[in-house]
C-alpha cells in the first residue's frame, strides 16, 4: 500500500491498453521509416534531425508521451466538470480555421503553429465531442428513450461533422458518424441504424445498377411486401400507405436525389472516388463543377483509381509472408501517393505480407476488445459512454482506412490510428486513450 502511494501514476492503471498503445505507435514510426528509407542518405542521426517524417513522428510520440503522463496524473473529475467547456472550445477552434486556417490539399481545416507544424481542430474535436456526449448521456435528467434527448445527442455529435464538411474534410466528417454506435449502445432505437444502412445499400445499388432495372426491383419488393402482409393490411390500412410511401421515397432517391447530389453537390473528383470504389466510371461531363471549369470537353484522368491500383499492387506483392523489412520495391519506389499518411497500410502489406497484416490487425482487435471490456466494468455512465466513443472512433478509422487501401471504400483521407504520420492525429488518439485509462483507474467513482 505504501508503495502505491509513492507511485500514484500506476495505481489502478490498465497497463494492457498502455502497452498496446506503445506497440502500435512504435509500429507506426517503423512504417513511416520504411516508406522514407534511403540507404544512400540514411544515418542514425536522421532520427533526431526532425527533417524527415519518421523523425518528426518520433518527436510527436515524445510530446504525446508527456501529454499521456500529464493525463494520468490529472483528476478524473476534471473531464466531467469541463466536458461542455472543452466542447465549446473545440467548436470555436474549428470556426477559427475559417479565419486564419491554412489550405492543405484543398482542405481549409488547419491552423498553422509555426515551424512547419499545423493543428487540425477537427481531429481534436473528436475528444471534446466524446466528452460532451458522455456528459450529456450521464446526466440524471436525460431520458434517452425520448426523441428530444436523441436529437440533442445527435446534434452534439454531428455539429463538428457539419463544420468539417464546410472545411472540405469529408473523411473526418464521416468519422463522427461512429458516435451512432455509442448511441445505439445507450438505447437509440435499432430501426434508425437499419434505415441508415438501407439508405447506404440503396445508394450503392443506384450507382451499380441501371435506373429502370433498380426501379423494377424496388417495385417487386414493395408488391411482395404487400402480398405477405395482406392480412395485417386488411386490419390496418395505414400499413399500405406506409409501404407505398417508402416505395415512392426509394424510387425518388434512386432516380432523382442520388444523381442530383453526384452531379450538382459533389465535386467531380469526389464523385469519381465513390464510383471507383464500386468499380464504375463517372462521367465528369455531367458534373456541374466540371462544366464550370470547362472540363466537360476534356478527357478526365482518374487519379484516385491510380492510387488504389498502386496500393493493391503494393499489398498484393507482399504475398503470404512479405518481401521483408526495407525490401519493398513499391514502398521504396514511392509509387503509392500519400503512403506515409492515408496509405501507410500498404507498407505493412508489402513488407510483411498477409501474415504480418493479420497479426497487425489482431493487435487492433485486442485493443478494441480490451476497451469494450474496460467500458463494461465502469460504474459510471460517463466513463462507459466515453469508452464506447473511443472504441467506435478507433474501429471506424481502422475499417475505413484498410478498406480504402484495398479498394473496398472510397478514398476519403482518413488516418490509420496511431500509425499514420501526423501530429494532430497521434495527439488525438493519445488523449482519447489516456483519458479512458485515467477514468478507468477511478472506476469505483461515479462520475457525472
Amino acid at each position: 500500500m505504501a508503495k502505491a502511494s509513492h507511485n500514484p501514476i500506476s495505481k489502478g492503471v490498465d497497463w494492457m491498453i498502455i502497452w498496446l498503445y506503445a506497440i502500435l505507435v512504435a509500429i507506426g514510426i517503423l512504417c513511416i521509416f520504411m516508406v522514407e528509407y534511403n540507404p544512400d542518405t540514411f544515418s542514425a542521426a536522421s532520427f533526431f534531425t526532425f527533417n524527415t517524417n519518421y523523425s518528426k513522428q518520433l518527436l510527436f510520440a515524445g510530446v504525446c508521451a508527456i501529454v499521456a503522463i500529464f493525463i494520468l496524473l490529472s483528476d478524473s473529475k476534471l473531464y466531467t466538470a469541463f466536458a461542455n467547456l472543452f466542447y465549446v472550445f473545440g467548436i470555436l477552434l474549428m470556426l477559427l480555421t475559417f479565419v486564419i486556417g491554412k489550405d492543405i490539399n484543398g482542405s481549409r481545416s488547419w491552423i498553422p503553429l509555426g515551424g512547419g507544424f499545423n493543428l487540425q481542430p477537427a481531429e481534436l474535436c473528436k475528444i471534446f465531442a466524446s466528452l460532451a456526449l458522455a456528459k450529456y448521456l450521464s446526466q440524471l435528467d436525460t431520458d434517452f428513450t425520448k426523441t428530444k434527448s436523441q436529437a440533442i445527442a445527435v446534434a452534439i455529435a454531428m455539429s463538428p461533422a457539419l463544420l468539417s464538411i464546410m472545411q472540405n474534410e469529408t473523411g473526418l466528417a464521416l468519422a463522427y458518424s461512429s458516435f451512432f454506435i455509442v448511441m445505439y449502445r445507450e438505447g437509440l432505437p435499432g430501426f434508425i441504424l437499419v434505415i441508415g444502412f438501407s439508405f447506404g445499400v440503396l445508394v450503392v445499388a443506384t450507382l451499380i445498377m441501371e435506373p429502370n432495372t433498380l426501379a423494377i426491383i424496388l417495385t417487386i419488393i414493395a408488391a411482395g411486401t404487400v402480398y405477405f402482409m395482406r392480412r395485417q393490411i386488411k386490419r390496418e390500412r395505414i400499413l399500405l400507405a406506409i409501404i407505398i410511401g417508402v416505395w415512392g421515397l426509394c424510387v425518388g432517391i434512386q432516380r432523382f436525389a442520388v444523381p442530383y447530389i453526384f452531379n450538382n453537390v459533389f465535386e467531380c473528383y469526389q464523385s469519381q472516388r465513390i464510383y471507383n470504389a464500386v468499380g464504375k466510371d463517372y462521367d465528369c461531363s455531367q458534373n456541374k463543377s466540371a462544366k464550370n471549369a470547362a472540363a466537360a470537353s476534356k478527357t478526365v484522368v482518374k487519379p484516385d483509381d491510380y492510387n488504389v491500383r498502386q496500393s493493391k499492387i503494393a499489398i498484393g506483392s507482399g504475398g503470404l509472408i512479405g518481401k521483408g523489412f526495407l525490401k519493398g520495391t513499391q514502398t521504396r519506389g514511392k509509387y503509392v501517393p500519400e503512403q506515409h499518411t492515408d496509405f501507410i497500410f500498404t507498407s505493412l502489406g508489402e513488407a510483411f505480407g498477409f501474415t504480418g497484416c493479420l497479426l497487425f490487425l489482431g493487435l487492433y482487435m485486442v485493443l478494441l476488445f480490451r476497451i469494450i471490456y474496460v467500458a463494461e466494468r465502469q460504474r459510471s455512465t460517463f466513463s462507459r459512454v466515453y469508452a464506447y466513443c473511443i472504441a467506435s472512433i478507433i474501429f471506424f478509422h481502422i475499417a475505413v482506412n484498410v478498406c480504402m487501401t484495398i479498394g473496398l471504400f472510397p478514398i476519403i483521407g482518413i488516418p490509420l490510428p496511431l500509425i499514420s504520420y501526423g501530429g494532430s492525429s497521434l495527439l488525438t488518439f493519445t488523449v482519447l486513450i489516456f483519458i479512458l485509462v485515467r477514468l478507468d483507474a477511478d472506476r469505483q467513482m461515479v462520475l457525472r
